[in-house]
């Protein structure tokens, strides 16, 4: 059994920060890949970004520039810094975690971009 917990979403101003971080616990032999995805109202899931073992990154084009991911493997952590936010980016924000063949998913946090 794996748990994943989420934290960090909220209500922000355009152009401004938030960090989000997800920490895994339980039965956890070897985490592979950690992924953050978004879904905004009435839009499928989507890839944010994601990193690799080896710290191998891969962000969507659209927060290129302005997200960082960061993983601590010591602590099954991995973290997303979200820098200059915009309204688009609004959404409920998944933290994803692949253990062998399986992938885990966090319970979402929402994150709201508004004036």
């Amino acid at each position: 059994q794996v748990q994943l917990v989420e934290s960090g979403g909220g209500l922000v101003q355009p152009g401004g920060s938030l960090r989000l971080s997800c920490a895994a616990s339980g039965s956890i032999f070897r985490i592979y890949g950690m992924s953050w995805y978004r879904q905004a109202p009435g839009k499928q899931r989507e890839l944010v970004v994601n990193i690799s073992s080896g710290g191998r990154t891969n962000y969507a084009d659209s927060v290129k520039g302005r997200f960082t991911i960061s993983r601590d493997n010591a602590k099954n952590t991995v973290d997303l810094q979200m820098n200059s936010l915009k309204p688009e980016d609004t959404g409920v924000y998944y933290c994803n975690v692949q253990i062998g063949s399986v992938a885990f998913w966090g319970q979402g946090t929402q994150v709201t971009v508004s004036s």
